[in-house]
């Protein structure tokens, strides 16, 4: 194994110990998923969840009334992060499933159910 292979190993083993490490950050935490998905590295699937919930109180904190600005400031920016992340994430192919999915879907709306039509349109698939 190259050195420059085994220093990747490193960092991945490094980043994946940080998902599971109490003392690090959501923030801290969600970048090292990032970075783990640029080099091509598995993402725990017990971490998905956790990140969900994590991302979960930060939506939680923009409609808490006894919250500060500064906290759902700061909210506000993690799930924007998170969400841009998330978007680049996707291939497109998932994404079109996706839609198709929703059609058939009995618990989707009308509404999201015609916004699935009009997104397939575009991508030329419906």
């Amino acid at each position: 194994m190259s050195t420059q292979a085994h220093h990747e190993k490193n960092v991945a083993r490094g980043l994946k110990s940080a998902l599971h490490n109490d003392n690090v950050s959501a923030e801290a935490k969600q970048q090292a998923v990032t970075r783990l998905n640029e080099m091509g590295e598995d993402v725990p699937s017990d971490f998905n969840e956790h990140s969900n919930r994590v991302l979960g109180g930060y939506k939680a904190t923009l409609k808490n009334p006894n919250v500060s600005e500064g906290a759902k400031e700061h909210a506000a920016e993690v799930l924007q992060d998170s969400t841009t992340t998330h978007q680049q994430d996707k291939s497109p192919n998932r994404v079109v499933g996706g839609y198709k999915a929703a059609l058939h879907n009995p618990n989707v709306s009308t509404k999201a159910k015609q916004h699935a039509r009009e997104v397939l349109g575009e991508h030329e698939v419906y």
